[in-house]
């Protein structure tokens, strides 16, 4: 088992988030992961610009975004910008992509709904390929290119690796097809999780990938209150995500309630856990790593 831990993108202290990332690099976690939210009301920074501090203020933790809705983002614009977090970090990025689910504003970055996937694929296709090609000659329906060059490559080879936000059987085949992860979303069950995981494990099989890492986001909140520890993720959830019926997938309450609620997640066949708080990001890293982690190993 690894675990990671979420990187705070509220709005913050600068200094203050420093000291979390050097903590969290002092306590052993194995990565430090960013979420993207591009439009909402929350103070949210950005994955990219978050994940270029946490590679100046660290050495060996790994870094990852789960997951960068991919439809969203001119491919060579991001291509460049995770390649150069790659050489910024000295080869410690993760990769996560995803499709987007509904109620994402697309047409305000100028994206049809209706051609989410072929976008995806063509656009993750494209990156791979400027991050490995001396040169890129690409006609496709949405980019195209002649001859283009993308230097400096990224330093881990042939690519970061690329883990696939899914929620759905046909989007976990295409992670495994395509893919050398599956991070499952911090907004999903612990049941949805396990059917996910499933099917992961049969197109493991099928497409001969025994390699593909399953991995699952958990929002944690720890208080041996469990009624006080409920009502506080509650409402950052809700804040988060924007709707009211999604306290079913933490896990809160006192260290024993926190250990259950992780462990049938492991049980799900989940060999990398991102522990997400979504307060007191300090105090609650600390209880994990002292209380939580350490029974779960």
């Amino acid at each position: 088992m690894q675990f990671a831990i979420g990187i705070p993108q509220f709005a913050f202290d600068p200094l203050e988030l420093r000291c979390f990332l050097v903590r969290a690099e002092e306590l052993g976690f194995d990565g430090a992961w960013t979420q993207e939210q591009i439009i909402g009301s929350e103070s949210f920074i950005g994955p990219v610009e978050l994940l270029a501090y946490a590679a100046a203020c660290t050495e060996r933790i790994r870094l990852g975004c789960a997951v960068f809705v991919t439809p969203l983002h001119n491919p060579v614009h991001l291509a460049k910008s995770i390649a150069s977090l790659d050489r910024l970090s000295r080869g410690r990025i993760d990769v996560g992509v995803g499709i987007g689910g509904r109620g994402l504003p697309f047409a305000a970055f100028g994206v049809s709904s209706e051609d989410l996937v072929d976008r995806f694929t063509s656009g993750l296709q494209l990156m791979k390929r400027l991050w490995t090609e001396s040169s890129v000659t690409f006609s496709g329906p949405f980019w195209q290119l002649q001859d283009a060059v993308m230097e400096p490559k990224p330093v881990q080879q042939p690519h970061p690796p690329i883990w696939f936000g899914a929620n759905y059987p046909n989007a976990v085949r295409r992670a495994v097809r395509m893919g050398d992860g599956f991070i499952g979303a911090g907004s999903s069950t612990t049941a949805r999780f396990r059917e996910l995981e499933n099917i992961a494990r049969k197109a493991m099989a099928e497409f001969d990938q025994p390699d593909f890492a399953i991995a699952k986001r958990v929002y944690v909140a720890l208080d041996d209150n469990a009624n006080r520890a409920r009502a506080r993720i509650d409402r950052a959830l809700k804040s988060l995500h924007g709707r009211g019926d999604i306290i079913s997938v933490a896990a809160y309450g006192s260290t024993e309630d926190v250990v259950r609620g992780l462990s049938e997640v492991t049980d799900c066949g989940a060999e990398y856990i991102v522990l997400n708080p979504l307060f007191n990001d300090l105090e609650q890293m600390e209880w994990l790593a002292a209380e939580v982690i350490p029974r779960l190993v």
